[in-house]
């Protein structure tokens, strides 16, 4: 909760029927609440434009309804894994209803926090429509004309679709729909293998619905084949029918639900179809031409501070065409805060950028894979620990999963790979390792408590001087040592 006696942004000013203020961000999603939020908070005047839901995908159809129907997703599994414990097991019935109202509870419980009613405490001047720049200096809004010192564009991104003949025909799911459903699919086709596909892959599976996932390549091709082994078995043994490196040709739309055919391998019938297969940047209808700025294949051109073309207009989130995760909006937005309201130097630096999976087990990364530190010409050590050698791990009977960390010279950490239950809620020490430079000493020096999950990391740590501590050289010391020892 916001403290009553929080710092206030100033107001704009209106002159000549134009609003005239230090900053103008356009899209309130992650990333732009992020800046209105921070600069409104530090004394900067802000209009903040929204012509959609505040909160954005995050809040209303990403991060938070995926992980709440998770939620409900692992609890229906614990029920039926309940034997291993000694509990007699039972196959959950799922209530459509109520895990509706379950999951858009959560949203509710969490949009005050982006509401306009906030953002208007804080002082920053909302304005509900869609915006667009008519100039260099100048964004129009619902009729509103705005001029900033500096302008930055938030607007975000939305599921991509594949150019798949009769894909567009029919209804199809995507992110932004999907958790609108009043009903549990009977059979769901999910295109794309990458987390949201693989994640609403568990979800379903373990609420009933008969799962088909189609991936034209591997699922996750971004993360270590090891770790991804460990998620493809565990898909499979729950019953999802995981086709990959199958192309999908096209789709047929039919009264029963749709019809998507294979290259070389018939076809999938199903009663849903999900779409998952990436996203594009927002950044149709934004006269971004008009402002002179530039725009690629995924998204706004930015340089390493975040700025455009225009040296007034800063792009930030998925917009921006970098890494699409709603902890870089943050990250991004802090950037942006200390060049536009302070004119300090700041870039973006992914070295230490955490992704997350949140399968069962999660798969969670950090940094460089065993393959892109060897292509930068890292001389690189890999450890690896079976999640099987941990006590907590073995006490809730969830041993599947391991650490995989990759070091450069002198035992640098460049990167980390764990698949674990929680995995994600671990990873954060080592992407602070990365960040800091530090090298594997300092994780074999750090005390856990016992019994934990995060005791791996440590152990892992350990055994890149098990070959020192334990081999002949150390037993002649002790030796040596033991015999002047009084």
């Amino acid at each position: 909760m916001d403290d009553p006696q929080a710092s206030r942004g100033r107001r704009p000013e209106s002159r000549g029927g134009v609003l005239h203020t230090d900053l103008c961000v356009l899209g309130a999603g992650s990333a732009g609440l992020s800046v209105a939020a921070g600069a409104a908070q530090m004394g900067a005047a802000v209009v903040l434009v929204e012509p959609n839901l505040m909160g954005g995908d995050c809040l209303n159809t990403g991060c938070v309804p995926s992980k709440s129907l998770l939620a409900a997703a692992h609890a229906a599994q614990a029920m039926r894994e309940a034997g291993r414990f000694g509990i007699r097991p039972h196959e959950p019935v799922v209530d459509a209803a109520r895990l509706h109202a379950h999951v858009h509870g959560v949203i509710t419980a969490i949009a005050p926090h982006d509401s306009v009613k906030r953002f208007e405490g804080l002082g920053v001047t909302v304005l509900r429509a869609a915006g667009r720049f008519t100039g260099p200096d100048e964004v129009e809004a619902g009729g509103t004309r705005v001029r900033a010192r500096r302008f930055v564009v938030a607007t975000g991104s939305s599921a991509a679709m594949p150019p798949i003949p009769g894909l567009t025909d029919g209804p199809v799911l995507t992110n932004e729909t999907i958790f609108g459903l009043a009903e549990i699919p009977s059979h769901l086709a999910i295109l794309g293998g990458g987390p949201i596909g693989v994640e609403m892959a568990v979800a379903f599976r373990r609420l009933g619905s008969a799962v088909t996932l189609v991936q034209h390549g591997t699922i996750l091709p971004r993360d270590e084949p090891e770790a991804v082994a460990i998620l493809r078995a565990a898909l499979r043994r729950e019953g999802v029918a995981l086709l990959e490196h199958a192309r999908a040709t096209s789709v047929e739309h039919h009264t029963g639900g749709v019809r998507l055919w294979l290259e070389g391998a018939g076809a999938v019938e199903a009663t849903h179809l999900l779409v998952a297969a990436g996203r594009r940047a927002n950044t149709a209808g934004l006269g971004l031409e008009t402002a002179g700025i530039a725009t690629h294949e995924r998204g706004i051109m930015v340089d390493a501070g975040l700025r455009t073309g225009n040296r007034r207009v800063f792009a930030i989130g998925d917009v921006a065409g970098g890494p699409q995760f709603t902890h870089v909006a943050g990250y991004h937005a802090g950037i942006v805060i200390r060049r536009a309201l302070f004119g300090l130097p700041a870039r973006v630096d992914y070295a230490a950028l955490p992704w997350v999976t949140y399968a069962d087990p999660e798969l969670a990364h950090v940094g460089l894979t065993e393959a892109a530190a060897r292509d930068a010409g890292h001389a690189v050590t890999v450890l690896a620990e079976p999640l099987a050698g941990n006590d907590r791990a073995q006490a809730e009977r969830t041993t599947e999963g391991l650490i995989k960390a990759v070091l450069g010279r002198r035992g640098r950490v460049l990167g980390v790979t764990i698949v674990a239950p929680r995995a994600g809620e671990m990873i954060a020490l080592w992407g602070l390792a990365i960040q800091k430079r530090l090298g594997i000493g300092a994780i074999a020096a750090s005390l856990p408590p016992y019994p934990t999950m995060g005791e791996i990391s440590k152990r892992a740590a350990g055994g890149h001087y098990t070959p020192r501590l334990y081999g002949e050289r150390a037993r002649r010391l002790v030796g040596l040592v033991q015999r002047w020892l009084p």
